[in-house]
């Protein structure tokens, strides 16, 4: 019950922290950090997918009301927390279907394969729904690597700050 609070004080937390201070930075202009990714990055792995799965597009609804789009990032949330077990399969293997993968303990270099490609999905998802226009591929693929850089940053100061000191 204690990590049900606990998860739903950092959700609340991202979603206030996005909408009232990153997605106004506009760094360089247009380079906004999705923090909020965080949340479904390292949600806890023994919980019912399908409810997780539910949660994460709640939380990206609630992310377009504050960001007012038009459910962009509800069908981004939506996209990596399905897509996140085969992620997880794929980085960690035999940890991962034995379920005794612990987000303190794993290696740098598994945790930022494993980040980059959630972010990678999310945001190549979040900037085509956003330009829709497939003669503006390189304006989507541009803006993806320059967020994807900003909110790597800041989703893995994140980590070091509340997972890794907390080993």
């Amino acid at each position: 019950m204690n990590n049900l609070i606990s998860n739903i004080f950092l959700a609340l937390i991202l979603i206030f922290g996005q909408a009232l201070f990153f997605n106004n930075i506009n760094f360089l202009g247009s380079i906004n950090p999705l923090i909020y990714i965080y949340f479904i990055a390292y949600f806890p792995l023994k919980n019912n997918r399908t409810l997780f799965i539910f949660c994460a597009f709640i939380y990206g609804f609630i992310i377009d009301i504050f960001s007012d789009t038009h459910a962009i990032h509800a069908a981004a949330t939506l996209t990596i927390a399905f897509f996140r077990t085969y992620l997880l399969k794929l980085f960690f293997g035999m940890a991962y279907e034995h379920q005794v993968v612990k987000f303190k303990s794993i290696e740098l270099k598994q945790n930022l394969f494993y980040l980059i490609s959630i972010i990678l999905i999310h945001h190549f998802i979040l900037f085509s729904l956003e330009i829709f226009d497939i003669s503006k591929i390189s304006l989507i693929f541009k803006n993806t690597f320059e967020v994807l850089i900003s909110t790597l940053i800041g989703i893995y100061i994140l980590y070091e700050l509340l997972i890794h000191r907390a080993k």
